[in-house]
């Protein structure tokens, strides 16, 4: 049976956006962030607003969106697999609420309750994405979270997780032996590679990534 609560649940998902036809409604400074990181994300964005912050100007002059100098109508809407609406504007974002479908994703910025998805703080390191929330409770806190795993999350750990995924990458092609290639993949999260990492020592950590490769020793042998 499954357990229900008062209190609204969110399932965690992480979205494949490129190619996708996202439309955000509004032209500021939230818009902007918004815009940003579905480029990111590698969406097609339509903006939909009467005036546009400079640096949406500029991506329009680049042609990295479609810009429609406008108030919001519900036929914006159409074709697309997510809409953010950040106006500033309640009763334009109530519009956007109303005109959306229910197989369509929506997030109405600052308000949880009308949307059917929210916007995680999230902290990037390469392709290492964390991210953290409140379920809408306290962005804030979401934030100061955030901020916090930044400083044990650093910059190096880019580098790192490139390194892990290049390494995993050819420990499954080239390893045949399941249990070896268990034993080298455990082998990968020893902290000796990630201080190898900080310390810039590229050569001699991809020297020991050999020595587990060729020769399959774990480190505990």
């Amino acid at each position: 049976m499954c357990e229900t609560s008062t209190t609204m649940t969110y399932y965690p998902i992480m979205l494949q956006l490129k190619g996708k036809y996202c439309v955000v409604i509004g032209g500021g400074k939230v818009a902007n962030r918004k815009v940003t990181s579905l480029l990111n994300a590698g969406a097609i964005v339509t903006v939909i607003s009467p005036v546009l912050h400079e640096k949406l100007q500029e991506k329009w002059r680049n042609d990295l969106i479609t810009w429609f100098q406008k108030s919001f109508e519900a036929s914006d809407l159409e074709d697309a697999f997510c809409i953010i609406a950040a106006t500033n504007h309640p009763a334009v974002n109530a519009k956007v609420k109303e005109c959306t479908m229910s197989h369509q994703l929506l997030n109405i910025v600052d308000d949880a309750v009308s949307s059917n998805f929210i916007v995680p703080a999230t902290l990037r390191r390469g392709d290492l994405t964390i991210a953290v929330s409140t379920a809408g409770a306290n962005p804030g806190l979401a934030k100061k979270v955030k901020d916090d795993l930044t400083l044990q999350f650093d910059d190096y750990y880019e580098e790192y997780v490139a390194f892990l995924q290049s390494a995993r990458t050819e420990v499954l092609t080239n390893v045949i032996d399941e249990i070896r290639k268990k034993q080298i993949l455990e082998a990968l999260l020893l902290p000796e590679f990630l201080t190898l990492t900080k310390e810039g020592k590229i050569a001699e950590r991809d020297k020991l990534f050999q020595h587990y490769l060729q020769r399959g020793i774990a480190p505990w042998q």
